[in-house]
């Protein structure tokens, strides 16, 4: 089977050969509860042999995804208590996000919206619910910044981008544009000079927070897309998901955030996997992922540093909980790991250090 239109079905995934036939009734009742897609850049990545593929694991439905523990929540992070109108999520008081779509050109299986996107989920906006956003963010006077967001805001025509930042550039207030998205990565032949337009067309500071999770998402196709966003003034950030299996070992999370900073990305957000319905099996311990965080230090440069961060639940926001490093001693004293593990006092007594 021909991959050139995507994959959105168990059986897509089958007839492309990417998974054996056995396996079909499993992954189509995980597909009958969440969406699946596959594009045809990422469908290229997978190797069907290797049945740990990390760019599989991302993409392709597992059973495991039907066990729910007790903890997971539909709105993991929370948006729907700090959501005042349809479209707007308003957390922290100088930005907002504004999801303007809720589908993606593919769905990852570890995604704290996976109840909210996808054909099955919220829907699109209506022209009234944008409007109602658009005067919500005009009305508050502190936002700041403005982050699009859903589902994954480049799917959306350049006509409609250019709509959208036409109306943002009427707001005085916000003075930065944010774009989260996986484009760039999986799909990036959309990314060409007239999105590009589209994107600078508001007069605003516009970033580009690219989401990957593996240094093999980076390949020749999405570092040229990347090229022309930040050759034309788009500043880029990362974000990425420690997840089990995919990146969450020393050698795979640093060739990631190398990956990043050679293609001019400037690593942002390493994010603990939320409680989303039927992702335990990407979940590691916190424990765990402060060590793999803080063994990245003293292995690669500053530059490749992401800020490891937990959304706490209920919508309470990120909290940084990458300092395992350091620890309270007596008064005035603190214990200080180096990135081998090594504990030194601080401040040093006497002539130590």
């Amino acid at each position: 089977m021909s991959v050139d239109r995507g994959l959105k079905s168990a059986a897509d995934l089958v007839d492309a050969a990417l998974v054996p036939a056995e396996r079909l009734a499993g992954i189509a009742r995980v597909a009958e509860r969440y969406a699946v897609a596959v594009t045809p850049a990422m469908a290229a990545l997978i190797d069907p042999a290797d049945p740990a593929d990390p760019i599989a694991r991302q993409f392709v439905p597992d059973p495991a995804e039907l066990a729910i523990l007790p903890e997971e929540r539909a709105d993991p992070i929370g948006d729907f208590a700090h959501s005042p109108v349809e479209g707007i999520v308003h957390r922290y008081p100088d930005r907002v996000l504004l999801k303007a779509v809720h589908v993606c050109p593919v769905y990852c299986r570890f995604c704290f919206r996976r109840e909210m996107v996808g054909p099955a989920g919220l829907g699109t906006p209506s022209p009234q619910a944008l409007d109602d956003a658009f005067a919500y963010i005009a009305a508050h006077e502190e936002i700041w910044e403005v982050i699009l967001t859903g589902g994954d805001p480049l799917v959306l025509s350049v006509r409609r981008l250019a709509e959208l930042m036409a109306r943002l550039a009427g707001i005085a207030h916000v003075k930065v544009v944010r774009f989260h998205t996986r484009i760039p990565v999986v799909e990036p032949e959309r990314i060409d000079a007239g999105l590009v337009a589209a994107l600078k067309s508001c007069g605003k500071a516009v970033y580009v927070a690219l989401h990957a999770n593996h240094p093999r998402e980076l390949t020749s196709a999405a570092r040229d897309a990347c090229t022309l966003l930040v050759d034309n003034g788009i500043v880029m950030v990362s974000q990425s998901v420690l997840l089990k299996g995919v990146n969450d070992d020393p050698e795979t999370l640093a060739a990631l955030m190398r990956a990043f900073v050679e293609a001019r990305i400037k690593p942002y957000y390493l994010h603990h996997p939320d409680l989303a319905p039927g992702t335990s099996h990407f979940r590691l311990s916190i424990a765990e992922g402060q060590a793999l965080v803080a063994g990245l230090r003293g292995r690669i440069s500053g530059l490749c540093q992401p800020t490891y961060v937990l959304d706490i639940p209920g919508g309470h926001g990120k909290a940084d909980i990458g300092a395992s490093s350091i620890r309270p001693m007596e008064e005035g004293c603190y214990s200080v790991a180096d990135y081998r593990g090594e504990e030194h006092r601080y401040p040093p007594v006497g002539g130590e250090g």
